[in-house]
């Protein structure tokens, strides 16, 4: 049977491959997956449970519920004064992936290039190879707090530039972004003519620093393409539910698209994002706080561990752990520590080379399996 190029091209990530191999173990620490132990608070539970008992269980416009539109338009403006028309400026989608794989395919063509700073996430690569296109990867490095510099962005710019994926906060990194970089970065894309697609996902988890929207930083409003979710703000992960905000022209194709791909994002999954973007800021705050301890006692713990060092992420609740002087490469490293000791892993080669000598650690656990997964961690490599 026929398998298409493209599928064939696609592997399967090691994050997902460790967290696979994980399930043969009983007794496992896993911080591999960003899916956050705590639940979803109840009210927004309520209200999507509301909506399914109220038999709002149907299709909505395919670019999503026009109160949700409108409280999604409200929460931007009042966080960073630039307003975006519910009406034709925003669709909600199924998660944030499904948003910026549709925004990859409203603007790219066949051997289009989308620049993609690393340490990145993976499926930015992936998707713009989905869409003919090719990723153009731009290293940052621990030095810089892995920033990614502008020099290094606009030499990677050529004639087939179309995109820049920024995030930040960043998965993997836990880096944040300055104004100084993402004034520098937009002024290049309003130069050159290139789309920005800025991944805000984990905005409202930022610890020391103040989290800086591109909105801010002089982009042409006409060239940005803001993703966020539910997902990591108000741990709504298996709600699957996103939004895409830009211009009338792109949110009008990416509608169509959409028709064909989904039709729309679940009914009663917009309903409860309704509640989460209402009345649901205090939750939200409760759990950043909670990761910051978590943040703490892990970077504490690790820097302890010899061979082994970690810098405090600025947000996210994940960390790049360098391990270097083990002598290990990342891969290596990582199915030797889940086989020796049971604890789960991402190799830092999962996002780029740059992160070759580096291991990801999510800290979406209670503190007492982080402290049982840092002395199984200091054992394994006791022994190396």
């Amino acid at each position: 049977m026929k398998i298409s190029k493209i599928a064939n091209s696609i592997q399967p990530s090691l994050t997902r491959q460790l967290f696979d191999r994980a399930k043969l173990y009983d007794d496992v620490i896993d911080f591999t997956l960003g899916d956050p132990d705590y639940q979803t608070p109840q009210n927004i539970k309520s209200a999507g449970c509301m909506a399914i008992d109220g038999g709002k269980t149907h299709y909505s416009a395919n670019a999503g519920l026009s109160e949700l539109r409108k409280v999604i338009s409200d929460n931007i403006f009042v966080e960073t004064g630039c307003r975006f028309n519910p009406d034709g400026k925003i669709i909600v989608t199924v998660g944030a992936m499904q948003g910026l794989y549709l925004s990859l395919l409203s603007i790219l063509d066949k051997g289009d290039e989308v620049i993609i700073p690393s340490p990145h996430w993976i499926n930015y690569r992936h998707m713009t190879q989905m869409c003919n296109a090719n990723p153009v990867l731009v290293d940052a490095y621990e030095e810089d707090g892995f920033v990614v510099k502008p020099e290094a962005v606009e030499k990677a710019i050529t004639s087939k530039t179309v995109a820049i994926i920024l995030n930040s906060p960043n998965n993997p990194t836990g880096a944040v972004y300055d104004q100084a970089t993402l004034e520098a970065i937009c002024k290049l894309c309003n130069e050159n003519d290139i789309y920005l697609i800025w991944d805000e996902c984990y905005k409202s988890i930022v610890y020391d620093d103040t989290f800086i929207s591109v909105l801010n930083c002089g982009i042409d409003k006409e060239k940005v393409i803001v993703i966020n979710s539910c997902s990591k703000k108000w741990s709504m992960t298996g709600w699957r539910l996103g939004y895409v905000a830009s211009s009338q022209k792109l949110i009008r194709n990416m509608t169509k698209l959409q028709e064909n791909m989904v039709a729309c994002a679940s009914l009663p999954s917009q309903y409860a994002a309704i509640e989460a973007f209402s009345n649901s800021s205090n939750e939200a705050a409760v759990m950043c706080e909670g990761f910051r301890k978590r943040r703490d006692c892990l970077v504490d713990g690790i820097n302890e561990i010899d061979k082994l060092s970690c810098k405090m992420p600025k947000g996210t609740f994940y960390a790049m752990v360098n391990i270097k002087e083990t002598g290990l490469d990342s891969e290596t490293f990582a199915y030797k520590l889940l086989d020796a000791v049971q604890v789960a892993v991402v190799p830092g080669i999962t996002y780029g080379d740059c992160c070759e000598g580096y291991i990801r650690i999510a800290y979406t656990m209670n503190e007492d399996k982080i402290r049982e997964g840092i002395c199984r961690i200091k054992k394994f490599v006791d022994n190396l």
